[in-house]
């Protein structure tokens, strides 16, 4: 089996790609930093040793880069099983008085990255009538809240693009999943003086998503939405 992470080396991507590795699966990640990628290469070998790490240096707010990525993917493996498009930026901001280029930002990081890969790998999946596509949207996909600005338009709009790719490939074999996590622990939440216990844990949704990904083929989970036990903050 393999699988592939967008934003592989940190939060809910480090802990997708751990649970995989678990199951035993080949993964490829990507991120903007080649000392992360390779520290978690070392990692998920050591998870387990007998799967293939494929690791590669993207920008996913830059479209030649994701290109660059789903053509390595294509050279090294001749099926994909599950994408993760996982990668994504939150800059806080309200509309009328975010700073100027936060909506493209986001845009290109939250949606256009996702877009770009699964048309650049849609054709392996495609040519062996399987796969599972995850997209990481976000409660910010389902309800605008205080602050949340562009960031909520592009969440908006990846929950959207699932929305289409389910509907265009459900005679294809393809399954289509949106993740919508609410607080969980990770690089966005840094410093914040909280309780553990009051955000989700990434790993949280990495059982999600592993859980959906081994329902049988008549069967798919269209949309998994996750909170905080305490609700939203």
């Amino acid at each position: 089996m393999n699988t592939i992470i967008t934003g592989g080396t940190k939060g809910i991507g480090l802990a997708i790609a751990k649970i995989f590795a678990k199951e035993g699966h080949n993964i490829a990640i990507c991120s903007r930093n080649n000392s992360d990628l390779e520290k978690v290469k070392q990692i998920l070998k050591g998870i387990n040793p007998k799967i293939q790490v494929l690791i590669q240096k993207v920008d996913v707010s830059v479209k030649e880069d994701v290109l660059l990525f789903g053509e390595y993917i294509n050279r090294e493996w001749s099926n994909v099983d599950i994408l993760v498009n996982n990668a994504g930026v939150f800059i806080p901001g309200e509309i009328a008085a975010e700073p100027e280029g936060n909506l493209e930002k986001m845009m290109t990081t939250n949606l256009y990255s996702a877009y770009h890969l699964t048309r650049k790998l849609l054709p392996l999946m495609l040519n062996n009538s399987s796969g599972h596509i995850f997209n990481m949207c976000s409660i910010a996909s389902k309800i605008a809240y205080p602050n949340g600005g562009s960031y909520s338009i592009s969440k908006f709009a990846l929950l959207g693009f699932s929305k289409v790719l389910r509907e265009e490939l459900k005679d294809k074999n393809i399954k289509v999943t949106s993740i919508l996590p609410g607080a969980t622990w990770s690089n966005s939440w840094a410093g914040v003086e909280l309780p553990q216990s009051r955000l989700m844990q990434a790993h949280d949704i990495a059982i999600a998503v592993l859980s959906a990904s081994k329902m049988s083929p008549s069967a798919v989970v269209e949309e998994i939405i996750l909170r905080p036990q305490l609700g939203d903050l």
